[in-house]
């Protein structure tokens, strides 16, 4: 969990495990839980044109200035509607990955056509990726994610940029939340980012969780320039209004030259909000 307000956050131990009880395991236990660990290992396949072999991926690392990552539907359907253009932006990597919430493909191709976290490339500039993040990235895999997808860029003169949403039960204040115009956005950024946020900064004894504050502890901890912008929205499905409270972040410096037509991208808003209710009706 991210905080950055001075906690320290303890991580939990298994070093008071029962000695009698770790005996109690078996071979076979032992062969389940190496057969489980091994499916949940987690492999992000990036395009020849973006990444070098494994072997030297380490030696030529990819060459990234800005990194946007929507976490979520409703920060995914965002990027849709007003960024990404099917002529500017090349589908570059996916992430294959399995957990109880999320089936991706065991097909070798580079790009699984039901991932639900691909990167893409801006055509004129390729040091601009852009990631959808549609999946749930269990507890136990975000280290992982982060370590096999930072691990091939280049940090020096990398910034970063996070889209989440979050229920607005779990936002803390001594108000009602009935009060709230929901949904709102509010930001937390690393000590590296210096530039002027889009809306009001995340407040004590608030915390983000999950793979967006994975991500902002990363690049704190790596000190890269990092904002975090959560939308708290009381909507849990794909919605309309939730995608537009992102809107006033494509004024911001690192969107503001990415926006396409807005009255295009009206348009798409209403073609995946509508694709999307004709998915669900499938299988009701």
């Amino acid at each position: 969990m991210a905080t950055f307000f001075g906690e320290v956050v303890v991580a939990t131990s298994r070093a008071g495990v029962d000695d009698e009880e770790s005996a109690e395991e078996t071979l076979e236990d032992r062969e389940i839980r190496r057969e489980l660990e091994k499916k949940r290992e987690i492999d992000v396949l990036w395009t020849l044109k973006v990444a070098a072999p494994a072997e030297s991926a380490a030696d030529e690392p990819i060459s990234c200035s800005k990194f946007i990552v929507a976490i979520g539907h409703n920060a995914a359907a965002f990027l849709s509607s007003f960024i990404l253009d099917s002529v500017c932006w090349e589908v570059v990597g996916a992430v294959k990955l399995w957990n109880e919430w999320c089936r991706t493909s065991n097909t070798t191709n580079i790009l699984p056509t039901d991932s639900f976290c691909l990167f893409y490339q801006l055509t004129s500039d390729p040091t601009v990726l852009l990631c959808q993040c549609s999946c749930y990235v269990a507890e136990d895999q975000q280290f992982q994610w982060l370590e096999k997808v930072f691990g091939c860029m280049r940090k020096e003169g990398l910034q970063v940029t996070i889209l989440s949403t979050c229920p607005l039960a779990d936002y803390k204040t001594q108000e009602s939340t009935l009060t709230l115009p929901s949904p709102f956005l509010k930001a937390l950024k690393t000590k590296e980012f210096k530039e002027p946020v889009c809306c009001p900064l995340l407040e004590q004894p608030n915390i983000v969780r999950d793979l967006p504050a994975a991500v902002l502890s990363y690049c704190q901890v790596w000190q890269i320039p990092a904002v975090l912008y959560q939308c708290y929205t009381d909507v849990i499905k794909l919605d309309t209004v939730t995608i537009e409270a992102f809107k006033p972040l494509l004024s911001s410096k690192i969107l503001k030259g990415l926006v396409k037509d807005i009255s295009e991208s009206t348009k798409i808003l209403k073609k995946l909000l509508t694709t999307n209710e004709t998915h669900n009706n499938i299988y009701i």
